[in-house]
């Protein structure tokens, strides 16, 4: 039978969790709403959605700071198993990057104001598909959060170079272009920027990967270290 002390652990636990989720959630919207705005051909409608983006930065901040102050309320009480404090410190690390891909959002949003204003409305090729790739990452490292799923977050972890890989080609394209017509050089470096913004937001979806397999499986995986064991696919998942 659970005492009073548990319970109120276990609480204190389901808070932390559901806080965290919600702003992952929050976050996620952000990012598609970002990216859509950057793909819209309809410059209208491309500034329509960036200025969602900017609405919701005050409160992905505000949901960080209540993140740490419920953490560090957690650890101030003593009682924590091993399992326990790992879900705390990934938190808190969760938490920090996805106040960081909310303002990867912003910036890529005040990307597309600046083509906005240069009347440019033809993305590159391969930044859709540059775009598909960071959301599915993003996609997936939230879904290893929700569900504590140590598969989905190696899947992330696996995907990482091949943003990478997009990155160098959209730059190599551009680059050509400005070199080609001069005249198309402020335009292009707004794309650079976009491109070098959706890198980040790889990487920090990446960090939130490496952050989940820590809490679920005790393992610092971070710069290569211990990548995660092939037969541990066949391991139960944990369920929120």
């Amino acid at each position: 039978m659970a005492t009073p002390v548990r319970n109120t652990q276990t609480i204190y636990e389901d808070v932390l969790t559901n806080y965290l989720i919600s702003m992952a959630r929050t976050v996620e919207s952000s990012v598609v709403c970002a990216l859509d705005a950057l793909l819209c051909p309809n410059l209208e409608r491309a500034g329509a959605l960036s200025s969602q983006v900017f609405l919701v930065e005050p409160r992905v901040n505000e949901m960080e700071m209540m993140i740490d102050d419920h953490a560090v309320r957690m650890l101030r009480t003593g009682l924590l198993d091993d399992e326990e404090i790992r879900r705390v410190v990934a938190s808190q690390k969760i938490a920090n990057d996805l106040e960081r891909v909310g303002d990867l959002a912003v910036n890529i949003s005040e990307r597309v104001l600046s083509l906005a204003e240069m009347n440019v409305a033809v993305t590159p090729p391969e930044l859709e598909s540059m775009s598909g790739a960071v959301r599915g990452m993003l996609g997936r490292s939230l879904g290893a959060l929700i569900f504590r799923n140590v598969v989905l977050a190696s899947e992330v972890l696996e995907s990482d170079d091949v943003v990478d890989c997009y990155r160098d080609q959209i730059f190599e394209h551009l680059l050509a272009g400005m070199i080609q017509e001069p005249s198309r050089a402020a335009p292009h470096m707004q794309f650079v920027l976009a491109t070098r913004y959706l890198e980040r937001i790889a990487d920090h979806a990446t960090n939130i990967a490496e952050d989940i397999i820590f809490w679920v499986r005790g393992l610092d995986v971070r710069h290569g270290r211990a990548r995660i064991n092939v037969e541990e696919r066949n391991y139960p998942e944990k369920k929120s």
